[in-house]
């Protein structure tokens, strides 16, 4: 990081003139450990998918078989995280954590011929207004299930993970979760979801309302996942670990991939330091998680889809801030007046680093 902002001091421009792509070449530099950063070689968009109980108390706009069908959309190519990662040179893996049908709805493994049975945890988690979501077991296994695919994934060549996620009711455990970790009133974290009207907005505050209060003495993050929560939130947010474990660079999606995300920060502090947000979401309780993680979007187009494809619509902002830092010229190269005696300046202390844990020389400070 300490190179990386070195470099920019001594390429053709203004200093700071390139904005948050500054920031954002740095931080690259860092997590890869490496200035110039390389560019992503392997882009991989994971899609977690799982039902929740909760839709059926009518949270949603859409019935819990739209999971499935959907989970059939991905694997065809024809979703809009599909449409957007081919944009991007991305390809997109969906894994089966707890879709509502009797078998696993999606393959296994990287390259699909791993047994889908290793990541399923159960049959839809339960109904967290009445119900835990997840027993000890299963959230453990859920969490575990998580880091399997971020190792997966890394060790077959990942180096840019764009988590996603699917699930009819998944805003509904997300927001009980944020508002439980965050200690937040229900009706500050619940939002319009898949576009719900006024009447399912106040069926959803009730069912977030009632999940808070069943969650508020569940302990530690991860039991809050497992009582409020659900499989999927539970695996993305092992996944979210494993990466900082690897030192592998995340894009963060929107509210229930944030929802992960606060715990899984919670869970292994400095884990977000490997994790830059992609997009703002409608979804209030997203802003209250960015804001605790030190986390601003990069992209605010008003997607509240999911699947990862906000995330999606950030990576051209990143491969950007890769390049210019990489392939810009120097003002002594391109044999242009820098306006300043010493140009490349003395090596920046520890003590001038951007407050996010990261050491000078782009090793960790308090990551896992």
């Amino acid at each position: 990081m300490a190179a990386a902002r070195r470099r920019h001091g001594i390429l053709t421009k203004p200093p700071g003139a390139l904005g948050r792509l500054e920031d954002l070449s740095i931080w690259l530099a860092g997590v890869q450990g490496t200035c110039p950063p390389r560019p992503p070689g392997r882009i991989r968009v994971i899609v977690i998918a799982g039902d929740h109980g909760i839709a059926a108390a009518g949270v949603s706009a859409f019935p819990s078989e739209v999971t499935a069908q959907m989970v059939a959309n991905f694997a065809a190519g024809g979703a809009a995280v599909n449409v957007l990662a081919r944009q991007v040179g991305a390809s997109v893996r969906v894994v089966d954590v707890a879709v509502d049908t009797p078998e696993p709805t999606a393959p296994g493994g990287v390259d699909g011929t791993a047994p889908p049975e290793r990541y399923r945890i159960r049959r839809a988690s339960g109904r967290i207004d009445q119900d835990d979501a997840l027993t000890p077991a299963e959230v453990s296994a859920a969490f575990a299930v998580g880091r399997l695919i971020a190792d997966e994934e890394i060790d077959a060549g990942a180096d840019l993970l764009i988590p996603g996620e699917m699930g009819i009711g998944n805003t509904t455990a997300a927001a009980a979760v944020i508002g439980t970790l965050l200690d937040l009133e229900p009706a500050e974290v619940v939002g319009r979801g898949t576009g719900i009207d006024d009447q399912r907005w106040m069926i959803k505050v009730a069912a977030i309302r009632d999940a808070m209060r069943r969650a508020r003495h569940a302990g530690n993050a991860l039991s809050v996942l497992r009582v409020a929560g659900g499989a999927d939130l539970a695996a993305l947010a092992g996944l979210l670990v494993q990466a900082g474990v690897r030192r592998t660079p995340v894009v963060l999606d929107g509210v229930i991939v944030c929802a992960a995300a606060l715990a899984a920060e919670t869970i292994v502090p400095g884990a977000r330091q490997w994790w830059i947000a992609g997009s703002r979401s409608p979804e209030p309780a997203q802003r209250f998680v960015l804001d605790r993680l030190g986390l601003e979007p990069l992209v605010d187009a008003g997607l509240r889809l999911g699947e990862g494809t906000g995330a999606l619509l950030a990576v051209p902002m990143l491969l950007a801030a890769q390049r210019t830092l990489a392939e810009m010229a120097t003002f002594d190269q391109a044999g242009v007046s820098s306006g300043k005696s010493d140009p490349s300046g003395p090596a920046p202390s520890e003590s001038e680093g951007s407050g996010d844990g990261l050491a000078a020389d782009g090793t960790s400070t308090d990551a896992p």
